[in-house]
């Protein structure tokens, strides 16, 4: 058979609608991101866990603390996105900034004083849910999140099935235990749910992939603004507790706007101690404005300290003092640009090995 028989017109244009479908079916999250400079107002995503539990600091906020961040939200004239128009809002350079409120883990405590107060203002929210401990000591049961999963500003999103470090299982491990949480979901509320959380902000970029491949939209626990060009499948949020609730913080939190960006490397988030410290770019777009304004910090070595920055031909690199020490690293970059600070973060898990 000639050659020229094989590139037909016919076969070639079926050829070409293969290869298209294998693109966008097998495409990462960032090439299915549109990318250009949007401008984009953005999304200010704010992650709780406990309320009123006082003994658990780190992952608590006091109630009345709570009530006055959102007293703050609606006094700076703020609107709350509902997450069930998150995907569509996601795709959409937004003209004016968002709020949207998460709650991982579904503690009781949540049921118990944050629910309330959400639900008579209808204030709208996502609940992740890990599957297995629903039902124990400190956690809502079934009917609970039926209950708060009915209205329709209301949201429950996937956290995995045993919220364990899933980052440190196989990878057929890591597969189990979306699985077993898929089909206890399905059998209690009828459906997967298309969000997902990943526990501790935790993720490899196989974990990411395969998470790409079966939910609309993730989100990790790195902070910075959520705009039209963030990879969709890590998604920043801001950490809320005792320490960082402080509302003066809280303020500056949700007065911060997106720092769009092209390209993020390393995409692997999981590093080895052959690849810590990572090789670090980001590449912004050429017509974003007063990028030799960005000021990054970073804890390698355990320690935050302004980052050692080079920023040429709009790709911003990092040379990094030292490695980084289990079990996170972070870098936080920031921009005054004239007169609004922009703001995105990244978080690498480092191993022990």
């Amino acid at each position: 058979m000639s050659i020229k028989k094989i590139f037909s017109p016919a076969a070639s244009i079926i050829s070409l609608i293969i290869f298209i479908f294998y693109l966008i079916t097998n495409s990462n999250a960032e090439d299915n991101n549109i990318k250009y400079y949007s401008k984009d107002e953005g999304i200010v995503s704010i992650m709780y866990h406990r309320f009123n539990e006082n003994k658990y600091p780190s992952t608590n906020i006091k109630i009345d603390i709570f009530k006055k961040h959102l007293q703050i939200i609606k006094d700076s004239n703020l609107n709350f996105l509902n997450p069930k128009n998150l995907e569509n809002d996601f795709m959409t350079p937004k003209k004016s900034k968002k709020i949207l409120i998460t709650i991982d883990d579904g503690f009781k405590s949540f049921y118990e004083e944050a629910w309330p107060i959400l639900k008579k203002d209808r204030i709208p929210f996502i609940l992740f849910v890990s599957t297995d401990p629903v039902g124990k000591n400190g956690y809502m049961n079934w009917d609970q999140i039926r209950e708060v999963e009915k209205y329709d500003f209301t949201k429950i999103g996937h956290h995995s099935h045993t919220h364990d470090y899933l980052i440190n299982n196989t990878d057929e491990e890591f597969i189990s235990d979306i699985e077993k949480a898929n089909q206890i979901f399905f059998n209690k509320l009828g459906y997967v749910p298309e969000l997902f959380s990943y526990p501790f902000g935790e993720y490899s970029k196989f974990m990411k992939d395969y998470i790409s491949k079966n939910f609309k939209l993730s989100f990790g626990q790195h902070s910075g603004v959520i705009d039209i060009n963030k990879d969709k499948f890590e998604l920043p949020r801001f950490p809320i507790n005792e320490k960082y609730g402080e509302l003066k913080r809280f303020k500056s939190i949700i007065s911060y706007f997106p720092l769009e960006y092209k390209t993020l490397r390393p995409e692997e988030k999981k590093l080895d101690n052959i690849h810590n410290p990572p090789i670090f770019q980001v590449e912004f777009f050429k017509n974003q404005k007063n990028l030799e304004n960005i000021n990054c910090y970073s804890n390698e070595g355990g320690s935050w300290e302004k980052s050692k920055t080079k920023l040429y031909n709009s790709k911003l690199s990092i040379e990094f003092r030292e490695p980084f020490i289990p079990r996170r690293g972070r870098i936080n970059c920031s921009l005054n640009d004239d007169g609004k600070w922009r703001w995105f973060g990244t978080q690498f898990v480092i191993m022990d090995n």
